[in-house]
């Protein structure tokens, strides 16, 4: 699985929600910097390419629909950005969130509750 570029990742997160788009739906859920229709066409048959995103054909046009999960992504490279950033260490992870002031106490509490009602 390759890592998307992130207005590929844009647009999947838009398919991860609609399940289903033509791409002028797609375009009409960005927020801000939308490309021209071609442009989206292109990055969209792209996704195709990397087993992203597959399609029904109606016509002359197509309907996306994405192959691979947002879970499935999200743990392929959640997992790469650990190794790569964090030495393979959940504890420097959520270190570096509670450094960063992102996660409270409270949280945390929550997360070592999960943890241990797992065990």
């Amino acid at each position: 699985m390759q890592k998307l570029t992130n207005k590929e990742e844009e647009i999947m997160k838009i398919l991860w929600k609609m399940e289903k788009a033509f791409v002028k739906e797609i375009l009409s859920e960005m927020k801000e910097d939308k490309p021209h229709y071609n442009t989206m066409s292109t990055i969209v048959r792209n996704l195709e390419e990397k087993k992203y995103v597959g399609h029904e054909a109606f016509g002359n046009t197509h309907r996306y629909f994405p192959i691979v999960s947002k879970e499935a992504y999200r743990k392929k490279f959640i997992n790469s950005t650990i190794s790569d950033y964090y030495d393979n260490s959940y504890k420097s992870l959520v270190s570096f969130f509670a450094k960063e002031e992102k996660i409270s106490v409270e949280e945390l509490k929550e997360i070592i509750d999960l943890i241990e009602k797992k065990k």
